[in-house]
């Protein structure tokens, strides 16, 4: 199960997920994210209540950074040990900005 809740403003998305990223949730997130793209220049992924990241999930991130393309930066925020050696071990942490 994933919670995702959204907040949009001045060109700024936060997306706070709480659950699990996985092959079941990933195209809910995937569909959420690129729907809300449009005039966005910060799209940032609070991860501090995400407890797992499947591959699924990672292309997820990987796509919707793709869409958001010149246009802005993407950041995934609190990441916790176990998901940050996820994203290492996947070279995902050289492809886009993580804390």
């Amino acid at each position: 199960m994933l919670n995702i809740n959204k907040e949009i403003e001045n060109g700024k998305a936060v997306f706070n997920l709480e659950g699990r990223l996985d092959m079941i949730t990933a195209p809910m997130l995937e569909e959420e994210l690129l729907a809300s793209l449009d005039g966005v220049t910060e799209l940032i992924l609070d991860f501090k209540d995400l407890m797992y990241i499947s591959s699924a999930g990672i292309r997820v991130l990987l796509t919707a950074q793709e869409a958001l393309g010149k246009q802005g930066e993407m950041k995934l925020i609190q990441v916790n040990e176990m998901i940050r050696g996820i994203l290492e071990m996947t070279g995902v942490t050289r492809l886009m900005h993580v804390e």
